[in-house]
């Protein structure tokens, strides 16, 4: 708890406008002379103390009125002391309580101004050395406070066949191992920096920046490009599975309750900050704009589950300095987002199930390996064993269970999806959770002859950040003999070799031809010899690319050497046509997303960004 605590002359407030967590029963203007104004704004972490945090605060007010030789004391809420404030409701409890305490005082004129309101004040301070004063009230020691809920985890592997087997027998080199040795504290962190941050550099994608706070980044047009195709793909997933796109504020009121407490869940990782007179924080996610939604909308039991999504660009967690690196840790990042309203648990265990299977199609369409971990309440499990077996059947593959003793967060049961890094190391990937809270904190109802029902809400991400996509699709290099990008991800797809300045116009017009085709296509004009263009052409992962030479040029046929079935050192080369190359690349690229090129056509003219 922040206090300013200041010797008045006289001190008058007028309420004038309510906020959403508005006190209703007031006194809307009050003044008092002589007095000790207490300006109070009641923090997070007083939550944990309640008790602890009045009788601290108390003492320290009447102990300075004391000093004063004042009994008149008002306490007056001031949001404005502190950046990470308490939710509404405990911040108006600890401010009666205190008022409370300081009126056990005998003889003395205790009055408070109302929390939640926008209020005008006069005050005149009396400016001698005891008349401003500050006081940073905290919560007594751990030993002091009551004990906090013992929550426990239990961990076993499941396999498609329903075994539940010891998870230490698969504690080995494998994803799931892996994962495994993560989640159950059986491996050690290597320390050694993820190889995509070297990558992501190198192949001009995206960067650090050192105008912005840590984990923000700079993307270049090559990684703009595969970010954007990313963000294609996912959209056209929702919108096939019935999901309907929204776009909603990166900024929210924290003094809304609802708003309040939900961010509490997710404690000190949070950007908070003022607006005026308001406390803010940036999204985290793209909960609170679709929750928002939901809850002014009319729902009907017959529209449900009702799929609404988001690329929420961005979300902001504030991640601990020393653990962003790259893009698997960030501050400020792109989350494909996605809540569906279900109409009871049985529709939600049924949703639950499409949209973990279409986790692991993204799987396979970015070509990386996922190993999984369930995890739910132990009630959840004892109530739905058959369904979790199932669900792992369904997956074809062994799956990581925890179960937990308590309920901790808003949901009950998620499963996560995890790519595994060059040093052995997670990267959680695609996610769904099943929320029994936030219907009822944002009042998200229908209604049946029964009544309002507050129903469960299912947070999915199909792909989870699109920066951790990228990274996954980095870090898999390494284990390739050749090491590139799914082509119709790659920022270039074809380009052109012109072996001599003469070359140049034919090849530029089949670089055009390609283009107009719907094939990201350049071609190196530059001044380079055959053997240096190829190289270079190799450092950019280009998946095809066509030589064109006085042969080539007489034939039509361009020499194009296919990555894909190159072996290290053993380039594998065919004869094509440009038509041939188009048709090539599109069986490459299938239904997947294309954009045109980002990057200028000639490299002669193609800035260099790192």
């Amino acid at each position: 708890m922040q206090l300013l605590l200041i010797h008045s002359d006289n001190i008058e407030y007028s309420a004038q406008k309510k906020t959403p967590v508005a006190e209703e029963e007031i006194i809307p203007q009050d003044s008092l002379d002589e007095a000790l104004t207490v300006f109070c704004a009641v923090e997070s972490i007083d939550e944990d103390d309640i008790e602890g945090i009045v009788t601290k605060a108390v003492a320290e007010i009447l102990e300075t009125s004391k000093k004063l030789g004042t009994k008149n004391i008002m306490l007056y809420p001031y949001a404005h002391l502190s950046s990470d404030l308490s939710s509404p409701k405990t911040a108006v409890e600890i401010l009666k309580k205190m008022e409370a305490g300081c009126s056990c005082e005998e003889n003395y004129t205790i009055k408070r101004a109302p929390f939640g309101w926008y209020k005008s004040f006069k005050l005149s301070c009396k400016g001698h050395p005891l008349s401003e004063l500050s006081r940073t009230i905290t919560p007594g020691d751990a030993e002091e406070k009551p004990e906090k809920k013992q929550v426990t985890h239990d961990f076993f592997v499941m396999t498609p066949e329903g075994e539940v087997k010891d998870y230490k027998e698969y504690a080995d080199n494998s994803p799931l191992g892996m994962l495994i040795k993560k989640e159950t504290g059986l491996g050690k962190e290597s320390g050694k920096e993820p190889l995509h941050v070297s990558l992501m550099r190198s192949k001009e994608l995206v960067d650090y920046e050192p105008l912005s706070d840590v984990g923000q980044h700079r993307w270049m047009p090559k990684g703009k490009l595969v970010r954007d195709l990313l963000g294609d793909y996912v959209l056209g997933l929702v919108l096939d599975y019935g999901g309907m796109p929204v776009e909603t504020p990166v900024m929210y009121d924290l003094g809304d309750k609802a708003i309040n407490e939900h961010a509490g869940k997710f404690g000190e990782r949070q950007y908070r900050f003022k607006s005026g007179n308001r406390s803010m924080m940036l999204r985290f996610a793209a909960c609170f704009g679709m929750f928002s939604i939901m809850k002014d909308m009319h729902i009907s039991p017959n529209t449900l589950p009702m799929k609404m999504y988001e690329l929420s660009t961005y979300s902001f967690r504030h991640e601990q300095k020393g653990e962003c690196i790259g893009l698997k840790r960030l501050r400020a990042f792109t989350m494909p987002d996605m809540h569906s309203l279900c109409l009871d648990m049985d529709q939600t265990l049924e949703c639950f199930e499409e949209q973990m299977m279409m986790g692991w199609q993204t799987g396979k369409d970015l070509e990386t390996d996922f190993a999984a971990i369930f995890r739910c309440t132990k009630d959840f499990y004892k109530d739905h064993e058959d369904w979790i077996k199932g669900l792992v059947k369904k997956s074809e593959v062994p799956m990581l269970i925890e179960t937990l003793s308590d309920r901790v967060h808003y949901w009950i049961a998620k499963v996560d999806l995890a790519a595994i890094d060059g040093q052995g190391r997670p990267i959680e990937n695609p996610t769904v959770q099943i929320d029994v809270e936030s219907s009822d904190r944002f009042d998200i109802k229908y209604y049946t002859d029964d009544g309002e029902v507050h129903p469960p809400i299912i947070h999915c991400s199909p792909t989870g950040s699109i920066e951790r996509v990228i990274c996954a699709l980095l870090e898999k290099t390494g284990t390739m003999d050749v090491p590139m990008l799914p082509v119709w991800l790659s920022p270039v797809q074809v380009r052109i070799v012109s072996v001599a300045e003469r070359h140049n116009e034919l090849a530029e017009e089949i670089c055009n031809k390609l283009n107009n085709a719907g094939v990201r296509c350049d071609f190196d004009d530059r001044e380079e010899s055959v053997g240096k263009k190829i190289r270079a052409a190799g450092m950019d992962w280009v998946p095809f690319v066509a030589v064109l030479g006085d042969s080539e040029a007489e034939s039509g046929k361009l020499t194009v050497t296919i990555r894909s079935e190159s072996a290290a050192g053993k380039p594998f080369k065919v004869e094509l046509s440009h038509e041939e190359l188009v048709g090539k690349v599109k069986d490459e690229i299938g239904d997947r997303p294309y954009r045109k090129l980002y990057t200028s056509k000639k490299l002669s003219v193609k800035p260099r960004f790192i």
